[in-house]
């Protein structure tokens, strides 16, 4: 299992979540709560509060093997990555890596390669990566923010607006529920959240619209995002 949490003034709660618990008052807790709450109530748990802004925390005692969660740090820059990419080998000679590197250090080090180079646009980068994976990468020098998710959705990532605004994401459904109330959405597939680049936005379809779907009142969820118009891959 994996969270990461961050602050309104580092992620901008998006308004379709917030309407979505509007709709439909339910219980919320603060985000200092849902860490504890995460924190013990999972085996073997690692957990990170980067700056005073930023909190990320994970457990493998429970993930499946072919999800494995894989946290890489290095100059300040956290990734923690949930899956498995099938291009590892063409990926680690891109970007010049050793052959031990695994996804978490390959995401990194590609996020800094867009960073300090910008050779391409950063959907360009996420088309790049095959495989089943979710993903969170914090930059603590420049509280930058860059969450995304495979096209098939089939690593489950979930987000949600605490009690005091602070923005959670996990794959733990259960876990958000209790402190997210209905401001609550599965993560979409294909896409990318950047705290920079506008938010959220689909890497498979960069210029397509992403709107939110109110959910019903029995729907564990408040809302679902849904890329819109005709599916033209981004260039890979």
């Amino acid at each position: 299992m994996l969270l990461g949490v961050f602050s309104g003034e580092v992620v901008e709660a998006p308004g379709e979540l917030l309407a979505a618990g509007g709709r439909t008052p339910s219980p919320k807790t603060p985000a200092s709560e849902l860490i504890h709450r995460f924190v013990h109530n999972s085996n073997s748990t690692i957990s990170l509060q980067l700056t005073s802004l930023a909190h990320l925390s994970y457990s493998s005692s429970h993930h499946s093997p072919l999800r494995p969660i894989r946290l890489a740090v290095k100059d300040e820059i956290y990734c923690l990555f949930s899956g498995m990419l099938d291009n590892m080998g063409s990926l680690k000679q891109y970007y010049g890596l050793c052959k031990m590197a695994n996804e978490a250090v390959l995401v990194l080090e590609a996020y800094k390669a867009l960073r300090d180079r910008a050779p391409y646009p950063l959907s360009s980068m996420l088309a790049h990566l095959s495989g089943t994976f979710s993903f969170l990468v914090f930059d603590t020098t420049t509280s930058t923010l860059l969450v995304a998710s495979d096209p098939d959705g089939k690593v489950p990532l979930f987000w949600g607006i605490t009690a005091d605004g602070w923005v959670a994401f996990s794959d733990d459904l259960g876990l958000l529920k209790a402190s997210c109330g209905k401001s609550l959405a599965p993560f979409p597939p294909g896409c990318y959240y950047s705290n920079i680049l506008g938010g959220l936005k689909s890497y498979e379809n960069p210029k397509n619209k992403i709107t939110a779907i109110p959910a019903n009142e029995e729907e564990i969820c408040g809302a679902t995002f849904k890329v819109e118009g005709p599916v033209v891959a981004a260039s890979q």
